[in-house]
């Protein structure tokens, strides 16, 4: 098969090529600027770089190399949208079209132009099935009491927020929101969380939008999550299984149990 990949920030677009690759796919790579790793350029068959601002030239690409279906492999920063780049035509006329600036407004809008130009939005973990979560324990330490208490609700938290589309991740100590992922990220929201709960430990869940694809923005944890989670005292993460990626999965369960961190897959809610 022939794919187009719009490759993003994290590993998640670096794992989707090495799969692609020994699948035999042929992957044209679109990366985008200060998000995508330099790593992409040589595992596609070829690599074009542009900005988040260019539309219209990601249109031509993709019909200069006639691929008529793409995939979203990785993360946008969602303070892009705030840069100071400024939107080629196609963006701008979109932008204009649409009734929020919000991710699923943003791809959703851009999913519609494509299929005008006849070239479709494939399901973004296509290449990467085995590494969605199972579900269930997935670490080898089970959570406690406290902690599944806690995460039971934050799951109820993090459920209620899906719809809105502010972030997939709710960081929870002692049956108690403490922090609400925005635009700054998973990271950066722990560590926000820990500056609050005095040497309190702190559980994350990250949850999937209720929607019923898988085409952008599927949350990923990898070992730089199972870091930061050690960092900030941290000792639990739940995920909706089927619909979270765990990237580099043998490396992050290993960190995992040398810090005694325990990760949970739960069904997730009906959309």
């Amino acid at each position: 098969m022939r794919y187009g990949l719009i490759a993003g920030s994290s590993r998640f677009p670096i794992l989707a090529l090495e799969s692609a690759r020994q699948l035999g796919h042929d992957v044209v790579v679109i990366a985008l600027k200060d998000n995508a790793p330099a790593e992409v350029e040589q595992l596609g068959s070829k690599c074009y770089w542009i900005t988040i601002a260019e539309l219209g030239r990601l249109i031509e690409i993709l019909h200069e190399e006639r691929i008529t279906e793409v995939v979203m492999a990785g993360q946008v920063k969602h303070t892009s949208l705030f840069s100071s780049l400024k939107p080629d035509w196609r963006l701008f006329k979109l932008l204009m079209s649409l009734p929020a600036r919000n991710t699923d407004a943003l791809i959703g809008g851009v999913q519609k132009v494509l299929e005008e130009e006849g070239i479709r939005l494939a399901d973004s973990t296509l290449l990467l099935k085995p590494m969605l979560a199972p579900e269930g324990v997935i670490s080898a330490r089970k959570p406690d009491e406290e902690e599944r208490k806690d995460i039971d609700y934050g799951r109820r938290v993090g459920g209620a927020l899906a719809g809105f589309d502010i972030g997939q991740s709710v960081a929870v100590s002692e049956r108690a929101c403490v922090a609400v992922e925005a635009m700054e990220g998973t990271d950066a929201m722990l560590r926000r969380a820990a500056s609050l709960v005095n040497g309190r430990p702190l559980r994350l869940v990250k949850v999937s939008r209720r929607r019923k694809h898988l085409l952008f923005d599927v949350p990923v944890a990898g070992p730089g999550t199972i870091r930061t989670m050690a960092e900030t005292g941290t000792t639990a993460l739940a995920v909706d299984a089927g619909r979270t990626l765990l990237l580099d999965k043998d490396e992050m369960l290993s960190l995992a149990a040398s810090l005694q961190i325990s990760i949970i897959g739960y069904q997730p809610e009906e959309a």
